[in-house]
């Protein structure tokens, strides 16, 4: 991939992007495509899937079997080559008095999180839009679901997204001939959903960013760009390169041939061969700059190759960073004109932190042993999901919004530890029984987690630590966290649920406590917040396009923007606002008015 490799950023930039993820990926493609001279700064390494996906590497040709450890927390193929939960050099802490230790997740790499995600791309519903008019909790949004619905069609196309229309409460559909055909579900899926009926749980396809098919690059290009023949002719050709998905190996390692969606291999390709792209990697932004106007110049930003301090000056500067990353630049980038942290009048920047709310239990299904050899390895993910299905009951079951479940299991490639169920059902075996026993329990476990809504409070926010710095030399942050007792309850209940799907299906599982059951804060990685839109300049940070309130040629571009966190996984929507946003800034450049 052509980075910009001489270390310079001399060049007369109109738009400096911050980060290369979802949101940063989808602005530097859009306003790139549309003549606009765009440098992105990414905090992490260069990385090429096409060369570095490790497609067919089994787990005896890594090391420990492939299995996690500490630098590579989701196993060794796992498409995260630089970060993680920790980053060398670069901490993060907890207040003083927070009930909760945060996870942050931080891939320091091109391309971000979008890498390494497990593709699931869910719409909010209309719902999900106007929280707080529903049940007065939280945050209703500026916009509703009709003002985004047409660019989530636009981003589905996009980066091919297969699913199916089932015409459920708060579970938008797309618009005809938007998705592609959903795979056909797997033993263990066909299984729970059979029980799943008897329970009144249903069992749909899930949407997913894989492509069941290929592409026809210059009829899409045509639909999605219809005024731009250069970019009818760049997104075209790079969308026909892509090839259809052929149910080799887990989505997390990414793609080398390009089926699944990576930031890296659907938005940067043809944003660079626009030619107004420029990316400079290993670039640790410390702090927006402004002028004695308070407009934004540029950024400064640590060079890690040189471990030089340089400047980038721009007409305008997009934050898309991480939801936690961008909070910390804004609160970092003081001046006389902002004391407390830029774009942060309203003293909001850092609040309102949220993660999807998570809790999992597995159990041994009888029905499922024995089964003959077939390959279940599918599109690297789910084929099937449950929605949320208790709208109709949410005033009776202790918590206010719902969750999602996903459901996994089945003869996949065996790892390190899967056949760890034979400690309990075979102790003491060895020699050919204990083969015998292994054919007879592999794959015969199911596992059910669920991602919920958390609701914002006053207790989960991060700010700046007053004492401590990073190896750069950048005030690092801290952690504020406390579960209300929507979390809780809505945790316990997915426990009940999950042990009652396994219990239907013939095995048996215990559930635990909500409390005991909850994954830890960010551990789901998918945090928002801290940064929220609105339509209050007192009570938000940006408008509905991202545009900080304080700041007009500032605009911020990832989940730190979302008053509310859907139990619909994040990046879909991050996507489609950014391709609303980057509509609305050409616009408002060519007026003149940032």
């Amino acid at each position: 991939m052509a980075i910009l490799t001489d270390r310079k950023s001399t060049r007369e930039y109109d738009v400096i992007i911050v980060g290369s993820g979802a949101g940063g990926g989808m602005m530097g493609m859009q306003l790139s495509l549309n003549g606009v001279k765009v440098l992105m700064l990414e905090a992490g390494r260069n990385y090429d899937p096409i060369k570095e996906t490790p497609m067919f590497h089994t787990p005896d040709q890594a090391p420990l079997r492939g299995k996690g450890t500490q630098d590579r927390f989701f196993g060794h193929y796992d498409a995260t080559v630089g970060g993680g939960w920790q980053v060398p050099g670069e901490p993060y802490g907890d207040k003083e008095g927070t009930q909760e230790e945060f996870w942050w997740w931080r891939p320091r790499m091109l391309g971000g999180r979008t890498n390494h995600w497990g593709r699931i791309s869910l719409r909010f519903g209309q719902y999900d839009f106007k929280p707080k008019s529903r049940d007065g909790l939280g945050y209703d949004w500026p916009i509703s679901y009709e003002d985004l619905a047409p660019y989530y069609d636009k981003t589905e196309m996009m980066i091919g997204v297969y699913g199916s229309n089932e015409g459920m409460e708060n579970t938008p559909d797309s618009s005809p001939g938007v998705l592609l055909p959903a795979p056909k579900p797997r033993v263990g899926e066909l299984l729970t959903k059979k029980h799943c009926k008897s329970l009144n749980i249903p069992v749909i396809p899930i949407h997913r960013a894989v492509l069941t098919q290929a592409l026809d690059g210059p009829k899409l290009a045509a639909k999605l760009f219809p005024n731009n023949p250069k970019a009818q002719k760049l997104v075209g050709d790079d969308m026909s390169a892509r090839m259809a998905c052929f149910w080799a190996t887990e989505c997390g390692r990414g793609c080398s041939i390009r089926a699944n969606f990576q930031s890296t291999t659907v938005l940067l390709p043809a944003a660079l061969a626009s030619g107004n792209l420029d990316i400079i990697t290993d670039a640790m932004v410390r702090e927006v700059l402004t002028d004695d106007s308070g407009k934004v110049t540029g950024v400064h930003y640590m060079d890690k190759v040189t471990r030089v301090d340089s400047i980038a000056r721009a007409r305008v500067v997009i934050l898309s960073a991480s939801t936690c990353e961008t909070a910390r630049i804004l609160l970092n980038s003081k001046s006389a004109l902002f004391p407390n942290g830029l774009a942060n009048s309203s003293g909001q920047v850092g609040r309102n932190l949220t993660d999807s709310v998570g809790s999992s239990l597995a159990g041994h299904i009888p029905a499922m042993e024995s089964l003959p050899p077939y390959n279940e390895d599918g599109a690297g993910g789910e084929h099937v999901y449950t929605p949320w299905w208790n709208y109709k009951k949410q005033e009776t079951l202790g918590f206010a919004r719902g969750y999602h479940i996903e459901i996994g299991g089945g003869r996949y490639m065996p790892s390190m530890g899967a056949l760890g169920l034979l400690d309990t059902t075979s102790p003491g075996i060895y020699g050919k029984k204990l083969k015998d026993e292994a054919r007879r329990y592999y794959g015969a476990v199911m596992g059910f987690a669920g991602r919920g809504e958390m609701i914002p409070n006053e207790n989960c926010y991060c700010e700046i630590d007053p004492n401590r710095v990073d190896q750069w030399g950048i005030p690092i942050l801290r952690f504020h966290w406390k579960w209300s007792d929507h979390e809780i309850n809505q945790a316990t209940h997915m426990q009940n649920t999950f042990a009652d799907i396994i219990g239907a299906m013939g095995g048996k599982a215990t559930p635990r406590p909500g409390r005991e059951a909850l994954n830890k804060p960010g551990e789901i990685i998918h945090e928002a917040g801290t940064a929220i839109m609105g339509t209050d300049p007192k009570a938000s940070v940006v408008n509905s396009f991202g545009q900080t309130w304080d700041v007009k040629n500032l605009f911020l571009m990832d989940a730190s923007i979302l008053p509310s966190n859907p139990d619909k996984n994040l990046t879909l929507t991050v996507l489609a606002l950014a391709w609303r946003s980057a509509e609305y800034l050409l616009d408002e450049m060519k007026k003149g008015t940032v």
